[in-house]
This record gives C-alpha cells, sequence and structure tokens, in this order.
C-alpha cells in the first residue's frame, strides 16, 4: 500500500446475495450485495415498496432472507434471534413502554442482559446527559413531547453500547422544525460515539443531510450506492436524477456520440449537447436531466452565447424566501424549474417569451424515463 494511503474501515455488515420473497413469486428484495463499514451512517432511500424496509428487518432479525447470508462482524446471522444481535432499535412510533418511567423505558435493554443495577443506574444517567433530559427520569411518556418521546427512544437503542443501530423512519411523525432539528442530534451523536447505523427513510433531503452513504432502492434493487454530492452529481440513471434533489427531465433522442458528450434531439424541438452517462448510442432514446440551479434566463430578445439555448414560456414565478422558482414551457416540458436569486422572480411574467440556457456539463443524458 502507498505511503499516505488511509485502509477503508472493514466490513461490519455485509449482504450477500439476499433474495426475499413473501408469496414465492414477487422479489421484494433482489440479489442484493452491500457492505457497510464500522463507523459509517448509511442511509436506505426509496419510495414505497422499494424494499429497504425489508432490507432493514432482515437485519435486525425480524424477516428472515429467502435466499443469501447476512453477515454482522463476520459471522452469519441469517437464523440468529434478534436480542442475540447485539443491535439498537429506532421505530418511528417510538415503541416506548406507556407504564414505565423514562428512566425505566431506557434501562429496559439493561435489564434483559442481566447488567448489574450499579453499572445500570450510571449508564441511564449518562444517556439522560446525552439526550439533555436529567431533569425528567422520573416522568412518563405520555407526559412527554414527541420530540422527547424520540430522545428517549434513541438514548434506550444505544444505552447497551450496541455494536450497531437501526433506525427505521424514525422522525417521520415529528413537524418540519423538530424534524431537522433531531436531524442534526442524530448525526452529531453518531459522530461524538462512533458508531454504525442503518438508516430507513423515503425523504431525501433527510437522507442528504445525515448520511456518509446512501443506498437508493428501487423495485428490490439497489439502484446505486454513494456518498451524498456523488448521488446528487453523477447520478447514473434517471431513477437516481430524478428521486434525489429537485430535477428537470427532457425527452429525446441521441444524434451523434463523441467522447463524453452527445448531441439530442429534443422531442418538443430544438437540439442540446449533454454529456452521454447512461445511452446506448445513436438514434437511442434518452432522458435528459437537469437541476433547477444550474439554469440560466436570458430575456426573449438578448443573444447568448453557450451551446444550449432553448426559446421557453413563462407559466408561473413563486417567492419561496431563500431563493424563488421560476415555472417555465421548455420543449414539452410545461413543469420546467429554474432556480432564481429572491427578488428575480420580479422581472418575469406570466405567459412572457423567454430563452434558458444551460452548460453541456450539467445536462446528463439518462436512460429514457
Amino acid at each position: 500500500m502507498e505511503a499516505g494511503m488511509v485502509t477503508p474501515a472493514p466490513a461490519l455488515v455485509r449482504f450477500s446475495g439476499i433474495q426475499k420473497t413473501y408469496d414465492g413469486e414477487h422479489l421484494v428484495v433482489k440479489n442484493l450485495d452491500l457492505d457497510i463499514r464500522k463507523g459509517e451512517f448509511v442511509t436506505l432511500l426509496g419510495p414505497s415498496g422499494s424494499g429497504k424496509t425489508t432490507t432493514l428487518m432482515m437485519l435486525a432479525g425480524f424477516e428472515v432472507p429467502t435466499h443469501g447470508e447476512i453477515y454482522l462482524g463476520g459471522r452469519p446471522i441469517k437464523n440468529m434471534p434478534p436480542h442475540k444481535r447485539d443491535i439498537g432499535m429506532v421505530f418511528q412510533n417510538y415503541a416506548l413502554f406507556p407504564h414505565l418511567t423514562i428512566a425505566e423505558n431506557i434501562a429496559f435493554p439493561l435489564s434483559v442482559r442481566k447488567t448489574s443495577k450499579a453499572e445500570a443506574q450510571e449508564r441511564v444517567k449518562s444517556a439522560l446527559r446525552m439526550i439533555k433530559m436529567e431533569g425528567l427520569a422520573h416522568r412518563r411518556p405520555g407526559q412527554l413531547s414527541g420530540g422527547q418521546q424520540q430522545r428517549v427512544a434513541l438514548a434506550r437503542a444505544l444505552v447497551f453500547n450496541p455494536q450497531l443501530v437501526l433506525m427505521d423512519e424514525p422522525l417521520g411523525a415529528l413537524d418540519k422544525r423538530l424534524r431537522e432539528q433531531m436531524q442534526l442530534e442524530i448525526k452529531q451523536l453518531h459522530e461524538k460515539m462512533g458508531i454504525t447505523v442503518v438508516y430507513v427513510t423515503h425523504d431525501q433531503s433527510e437522507a442528504l443531510t445525515m448520511s456518509d452513504r446512501i443506498a437508493v432502492f428501487n423495485d428490490g434493487v439497489v439502484q446505486q450506492i454513494d456518498r451524498p454530492d456523488a448521488l446528487y452529481e453523477h447520478p447514473v440513471n434517471s431513477f437516481v436524477a430524478h428521486f434525489i434533489g429537485e430535477n428537470n427531465v427532457l425527452a429525446g433522442t441521441v444524434e451523434t456520440v463523441d467522447k463524453d458528450y452527445c448531441r439530442v434531439a429534443l422531442a418538443g424541438g430544438g437540439t442540446v449537447t449533454a454529456r452521454a452517462v447512461n445511452v446506448s448510442g445513436a438514434g437511442a432514446s434518452t432522458s435528459l436531466s437537469v437541476r433547477p440551479e444550474r439554469i440560466a434566463i436570458v430575456p426573449g430578445g438578448t443573444a447568448s452565447d453557450g451551446p444550449n439555448r432553448l426559446p421557453a414560456k413563462v407559466r408561473n414565478a413563486i417567492y419561496l424566501g431563500d431563493h424563488a422558482l421560476a415555472v417555465l414551457d421548455v420543449a414539452g416540458n410545461g413543469e420546467f424549474m429554474v432556480k432564481l436569486q429572491p427578488g428575480a422572480h420580479h422581472e418575469l411574467t406570466p405567459g412572457e417569451s423567454v430563452f434558458i440556457t444551460f452548460r453541456p456539463e450539467d445536462c446528463l443524458a439518462l436512460d429514457p424515463v
């Protein structure tokens, strides 16, 4: 190994050839191979029914794979019961015991593991400090807010120092502001404690905020696993481009391919140059992906350089506080979005004819939608 190179952390979790079916015909998870390194925060992201929660439940031990093996710390765990896996769990509905106090709820995993009373008391005190709820130890869950209950559920999952923590849509029941606050708190705890977290959500902004890596699921298959910025900047197909962040789609046909770029004739008229990311050659259908913040609007009579210049009609201009959004009609896409500086929307009038421009490197030619 070359000097200065960092050895990657070993895989704590390994899914090898995992398949899952409930009816013997339809595979909910298809041939999953996935490694999760020690200390990593990995999010399983995807729409409902994509296989992400089933994958988490197989890791937790609440579901058994139909085929393949799951390894935890190098040991096969497919047939190991959940309570022997040394895994902490946090659910959306908190799953707290209503008749127990906060301290008793947090202590429950320690009592199951026959931890001594003195050590359990110390660990519960430490967990309460960690979630900043030392003064509420004797309250019951019904006396707490949703955010406080979620903190207790988090403390209960961490109190026995598990090697792995699984979180299934843990913030789904909270309002937007509290959810964003809890995202930062969970991320800070992860960094401070060095724990390995596998997190399930369908909220892409939550995944982008919290994760070291994101596995994007669709139809039982991981479409792409990568860092948040890489998923956003370099999606491998149309599903990932559309699921991660805001995205504009233009349908077209590849005319020519020259190394990394291709020329595309748009179905709604006009031609553009795009990065050839996932195209099968000249004559093939393609979907172009362009992010709203990578596009400039120029008035109708203004000359423009740049190879990608398309006529557009303004449909609406919306003020959103930290930015504004123009909704345009472009080459047959009547929901084409352009991100603007606040105040710039005042310069646009519904029905006005303008032009848009964007760089070829900001336009990705992908598989047809």
